[in-house]
């Protein structure tokens, strides 16, 4: 029995790496020492509006509420890393290099574990198969590296010798019991602090531990309203996403480069192009965006981004266009349009700028967007703000 369980444990993972994936484990399916870590991080208030992890905090508890009758996980990583990113001019923003490409990641890998999930029942008829992409409760980064994938970083990404931390995980539960691999027990960041230090916004108050709502990747995805005044200034050059942590790793400076096309950079996006971000419609957003990882924040959520980032680069060639998104119908464009403004008003020699912001907060209803524009009036010299 335990020759035919090894025999079909290596037929497994040989045609993983058939179908792309790079890296290959197998994790007994078993409660995660970390699920304590994650009700602390939460409990601090660590995942922001990320509510959906409290609501169901308990399922992560075990693999088996993501599949009933679990034995084995198979954990698996995809390379994304592609082009190096080129150099960042006023008018252009960054985007992380996983959401480069064409496709949504979470697409193209579902297809791949869907036909693994098949190959295996196509071996063990009766076995329960269930793949998993980011959507399900399922402490991914600790069952990767009790298959023996890698160590968790202090940035809290995992961290594999040979391919660093540019990789996508995903797993395939299932009820078949397969040969586990030994776990990764070793930490080999050493004493290099390069990630905490380089966090623009300072989201990891320890090693190890990262402050979800401070992170740039959170503030510029997951956040739904107004990014922190306070924390505009850090996203920097980001629009979507943040690779910092990342791109300092000194394990991070030999990894493999991908060889999926869907992977490969899009014209226009490293860098973006933030005026003609900013000058999208909800239609032509859709058609520019739909189906890859941008579409994930919608039009207001990019254009919110790209207004934070113009402002922050003191971009005057964009203040024409911010004026008329005083008036967008969604009111975090219409906040993050203003503070843009703001931003610029020293720089700024002609007063329509600050016409049109005093003419939008005659008429703006929003509390939160009235306060951006007082905020942004506030800038002007004192002669302009008792005009306004």
């Amino acid at each position: 029995m335990s020759d035919e369980r090894d025999q079909l444990t290596s037929q497994l993972k040989a045609e993983a790496q058939r179908l792309g994936f790079a890296l290959v484990g197998v994790a007994p399916a078993i409660s995660p020492a970390g699920f304590t870590h994650l009700r602390e991080w939460i409990a601090r208030g660590y995942a922001g509006e990320m509510q959906y992890l409290e609501k169901r905090l308990e399922a992560y508890a075990h693999p088996r509420h993501v599949l009933d009758g679990v034995q084995s996980v198979v954990m698996l990583a995809m390379h994304y890393r592609t082009a190096e990113p080129r150099e960042v001019v006023p008018g252009t923003g960054r985007i992380s290099r996983y959401a480069w490409g064409d496709g949504d990641y979470h697409d193209i890998i579902r297809e791949r574990l869907d036909n693994l999930a098949d190959w295996l029942q196509e071996k063990r008829a009766s076995a329960a198969v269930r793949g998993v992409v980011d959507t399900a409760p399922l402490l991914e980064r600790e069952l990767a590296s009790v298959a023996g994938l890698g160590w968790t970083g202090k940035h809290t990404l995992l961290i594999n010798r040979q391919a660093g931390s540019y990789f996508f995980l995903a797993a395939l539960l299932t009820s078949e019991e397969l040969t586990t691999d030994q776990p990764h027990e070793r930490d080999f960041c050493g004493s290099c602090t390069a990630c905490l230090e380089a966090c623009p916004t300072q989201a990891f108050p320890q090693a190890g531990v990262l402050d979800a709502s401070r992170c740039i990747s959170y503030l510029t995805i997951e956040l739904k309203g107004q990014i922190p005044r306070e924390l505009r200034s850090g996203l920097q050059n980001w629009i979507f996403g943040c690779d910092v942590c990342q791109d300092v790793c000194p394990w991070n400076r030999f990894s493999p480069v991908a060889t999926e096309i869907v992977f490969q950079p899009r014209e226009g996006e490293n860098p973006a192009d933030l005026l003609a971000l900013i000058a999208l419609d909800d239609a032509a957003f859709r058609t520019q965006f739909r189906g890859t990882p941008l579409w994930r924040t919608k039009r207001r959520g990019i254009v919110r981004n790209a207004c934070v980032v113009l402002g922050n680069q003191r971009e005057t060639r964009a203040v024409p266009q911010l004026i008329q998104l005083l008036r967008d119908p969604e009111a975090i464009i219409r906040g993050a349009a203003a503070w843009a403004v703001g931003e610029m008003a020293s720089q700024l020699e002609s007063d329509l700028a600050r016409q049109a912001l005093a003419e939008q907060l005659t008429r703006e209803e929003d509390p939160e967007v009235r306060e951006e524009l007082e905020w942004a009036l506030s800038r002007f010299s004192p002669s302009a703000r008792s005009e306004a």
